[in-house]
């Protein structure tokens, strides 16, 4: 049996694509990060600071100052929560006024809060 260049150039070539594919998927995280901050748990760990800091100041709080309240409260976890950002907390905020319609400033959410 005799094959031309052409067959073995295909040959050659599906054998380093799937080498190369295996290579990839190898390498590919498969398992969740320690300092993966996106998952409900996480995310529920942050809101329950964010409540926390707005009920100790009784809502009395901009946006800036309600960051740096979070930071530099007790339960914070600095290592999960390392990319935490003015943008992160406004995202937090804009969930939080979704999922309760009549709270929409730091002062209705203390409200909402008390009234749980």
């Amino acid at each position: 049996m005799k094959l031309d260049l052409s067959t073995i150039m295909f040959v050659l070539f599906i054998l380093l694509l799937t080498a190369s594919i295996w290579k990839i998927w190898a390498f590919l995280p498969n398992k969740q990060l320690l300092d993966d901050d996106t998952t409900p748990e996480a995310e529920q760990k942050l809101l329950d600071v964010m409540l926390k800091v707005i009920s100790d100041t009784k809502g009395e709080l901009s946006e800036q100052e309600l960051f740096e309240s979070m930071k530099k409260e007790g339960t914070f976890d600095t290592k999960l929560f390392w990319r935490f950002n003015l943008n992160r907390l406004k995202h937090l905020l804009n969930s939080y006024y979704a999922q309760h319609p009549k709270a929409s400033t730091t002062q209705e959410v203390f409200s909402s809060y008390l009234s749980r």
